[in-house]
């Protein structure tokens, strides 16, 4: 119940201080007194966040972070105080992980200087950061891999591969590698650099590839600020910062907790943006976890979109 009340809270907050959710709200006829549950909150449609400055309060913009779409108009978070990110970064990796801290971290992506509104990129150069081994680092090719794989088991430090999907493919298909008991976690997406191809078939070439049975996932987006992760059996899980719910295939104002269907998402780092996000991924919510399916149709995505607006 913690977390419904403060859900609550935070809706009422936003609705008070977020011009483009208020709006929303009003649009679709919602009255603040009637919101006594995380069920009825209304979700913003995420692809607003691709046309309009979504912010709750005037503060000065500390940070923006602009999604890599590689067709159409790219989604951009602004963000008021980027060491909250910092720190909610911190706090779900360590939910599900020991302390980041006690690992080195290696980001096979783009370097930040490169993609400097990426906010996975923003993510793992952040944990890189915060580690204790300066071995901790950005690698681009398959032998600085393996060198620095090697260094860090004689020095025993446990570490975690971490990287965008088709970046691991890429470099785990030029060499053979045997890192038995490293830890990968990919983050999904092709980026427009390969065809998409199912999770259990990705996971199951960088498992070959890697020489190493652990493989994990992590979930999340330009639009949001906390992370869910799947350490076995695509089986996500959320922090406590943050509630995957699902609404109907046929009435998008019909939303239950647990199910079959489109997620809306509560992200409670997500203070001040928005915090109730109704996305285009579809997939199932059961007691403790949840499975990503794919995204819903596009065609669906705008008749919902044109009936919330």
């Amino acid at each position: 119940m913690k977390f419904e009340s403060k859900s609550i809270e935070v809706f009422k907050y936003q609705y008070n201080n977020n011009l483009v959710y208020k709006s929303f709200c009003d649009s679709i006829n919602i009255k603040t007194e009637n919101i006594d549950s995380i069920e009825k909150i209304p979700f913003l449609p995420i692809s607003l966040f691709k046309s309009n400055k979504i912010i709750s309060g005037d503060s000065k913009i500390d940070k923006i972070f602009i999604s890599s779409g590689t067709t159409g108009s790219k989604s951009t978070h602004y963000v008021i105080d980027k060491s909250l990110y910092e720190k909610n970064i911190i706090n779900c990796f360590n939910q599900f992980y020991k302390k980041a801290s006690d690992y080195a971290f290696i980001g096979v992506c783009p370097r930040p200087k490169s993609k400097p509104n990426s906010s996975l990129v923003f993510m793992i150069n952040h944990l890189i950061n915060s580690s204790d081994y300066r071995e901790s680092q950005f690698i681009t090719n398959g032998i600085e891999l393996i060198n620095l794989i090697e260094d860090l088991k004689q020095k025993n430090i446990n570490y975690i591969i971490y990287g965008l999907s088709y970046a691991l493919l890429d470099i785990s298909e030029k060499m053979k590698f045997d890192f038995e008991n490293s830890i990968v976690i990919e983050t999904g997406g092709m980026k427009g650099f390969r065809d998409e191809i199912p999770k259990e078939k990705l996971h199951n070439l960088l498992s070959e590839r890697f020489g190493t049975v652990n493989i994990h996932s992590e979930y999340g987006m330009t639009e949001l600020l906390s992370q869910s992760y799947a350490i076995e059996n695509l089986k996500f899980k959320t922090p406590d910062s943050k509630r995957i719910m699902v609404r109907s295939e046929t009435d998008p104002f019909k939303i239950q907790k647990k199910g079959r269907g489109a997620f809306n998402i509560i992200d409670l780092a997500n203070i001040n943006s928005c915090s109730f996000l109704a996305t285009d991924d579809y997939g199932s919510v059961k007691e403790d976890f949840f499975e990503i399916y794919g995204r819903i149709d596009e065609s669906d995505i705008r008749g919902c979109n044109q009936m919330l607006i």
